[in-house]
């Protein structure tokens, strides 16, 4: 078995980790033991390039319960937890090529392997395992029979591709999932990301002014979280619906060039390419601090702030580096621009990743059963697969709830019956 780690001995504890996961992930667990049974992925390759951390391990573990011939490899490279990753390896027996803090060139590397399994099924978390099988190896592109899309960022580069006449096969965007979208994406992100910037920082919320960019679901779960937590939150938005929304909902909205005067603490969560940058650091405060949790390192313009720099003091705390401006004044960067919540904490709690894993792992199954049925397209999840996964972690949480009797069955279906 090939596979490239950073250290064998690391597995006793990264097998602890997964076990203590799955305890918080019933709903994967039904579906594991259905899929050991009825082997619904039997003989596929599959490529999966996601986040390396304990949850993600539980996935691969029902994949290959499924009968899949799996292969990881990391979606970022701040992202693998390498004890999870030598588990997976010695105790699982599934290949995985991701080292956390690898460099450009070995992500890439990396990438390629998994390529290299000669795919029929993949799974991605921002698109970059799909955009490299259409950009570097076109001819596999017609052995694929679809792909999954975890994240907000990646939906928008396929649905890109899908406009362009450029995507080959097709995508669920498991993003777009209610169970998704609207669970992992507001109380996910919403508590790994304070999760990650405290444990970076050590800084106390309560009182802060922070910013953050984008009221999409990270962003409402962020805000949420935030304002839960005693900070001033301020929102920026270039969606007017959302900008009204988060007024709305109570929070102050405005520019990021007039929040960037007052604010203690800055966190993206756009989707979008340099949302902080030169003229926003150039009036921020001393000792500001700026964090991402969008899924690529390009919100914040990093060689902006380097070029306005005099000085970098790098990891002066964990995941901290500090730019020196001319004028004395310092901002400080977390995880290097790239997702905080993995970079300086653990990602998402695997009570919220039961949901959206359980959804992957269904999604892989309805596109094996429709092979040959789906063009090239980016697709929503069936709704029987929403409704299924809900209903379990309902009933995994011991809670009931009504059904609707024959007559409002009735009533609903009907047009005849008025005031």
């Amino acid at each position: 078995m090939n596979y490239d780690i950073k250290d064998a001995n690391l597995a006793k504890e990264g097998k602890r980790r997964i076990e203590w996961a799955d305890n918080d992930m019933p709903v994967l667990r039904q579906v594991r033991e259905r899929f050991s049974s009825e082997k619904p992925v039997k003989d596929r390759n599959m490529s999966a390039c996601l986040h390396i951390t304990a949850e993600t391990a539980n996935l691969a573990r029902t994949l290959k319960a499924g009968g899949a011939n799996l292969v990881l490899c990391a979606s970022n490279p701040l992202s693998t937890q390498d004890d999870v990753a030598a588990s997976l390896v010695h105790d699982y027996d599934i290949p995985v090529f991701a080292i956390k803090g690898e460099d450009n060139e070995t992500y890439y590397k990396h990438i390629k392997a998994a390529i290299e399994h000669q795919p029929v099924v993949t799974m991605d978390d921002g698109a970059d395992l799909v955009s490299s099988i259409h950009s570097d190896y076109p001819d596999l592109s017609k052995n694929v029979l679809g792909s999954m899309e975890e994240t907000t960022t990646g939906v928008i580069r396929l649905r890109a591709m899908e406009r362009d006449g450029a995507l080959k096969f097709p995508v669920i965007a498991v993003n777009d999932a209610v169970t998704k979208n609207l669970f992992d994406n507001r109380y996910g992100t919403g508590q790994s990301t304070i999760d990650g910037i405290i444990r970076a920082t050590d800084i106390l919320l309560a009182g802060k002014k922070v910013v953050v960019a984008g009221y999409g679901w990270c962003g409402k779960g962020v805000s949420m979280r935030a304002r839960g937590m005693g900070a001033n939150v301020i929102v920026t938005e270039v969606d007017p619906v959302r900008a009204l929304e988060a007024v709305m909902d109570g929070f102050q909205v405005m520019s990021m060039l007039e929040a960037a005067k007052i604010a203690d603490l800055f966190i993206t969560l756009t989707g979008d390419i340099h949302v902080l940058r030169k003229e926003h650091f150039a009036v921020m405060k001393d000792n500001a601090i700026v964090a991402n949790s969008g899924h690529f390192n390009v919100e914040i313009d990093i060689d902006a702030l380097t070029n306005l720099a005099t000085e970098v003091r790098r990891d002066i705390r964990n995941s901290v580096d500090q730019y020196v401006l001319k004028d004395g004044r310092r901002v400080n960067l977390l995880g290097e621009g790239r997702l905080i919540n993995l970079a300086a904490a653990e990602g998402h709690p695997a009570s919220v990743m039961d949901m959206s894993f359980s959804t992957q792992a269904l999604a892989t199954e309805y596109v094996i059963k429709n092979e040959g049925k789906l063009g090239a397209k980016v697709y929503k999840v069936p709704v029987e697969i929403e409704s299924w996964v809900a209903t379990l972690k309902l009933k995994a949480m011991g809670i009931t709830i009504d059904d609707l009797t024959d007559e409002q069955k009735h009533y609903l279906d009907s047009w005849e019956m008025g005031t």
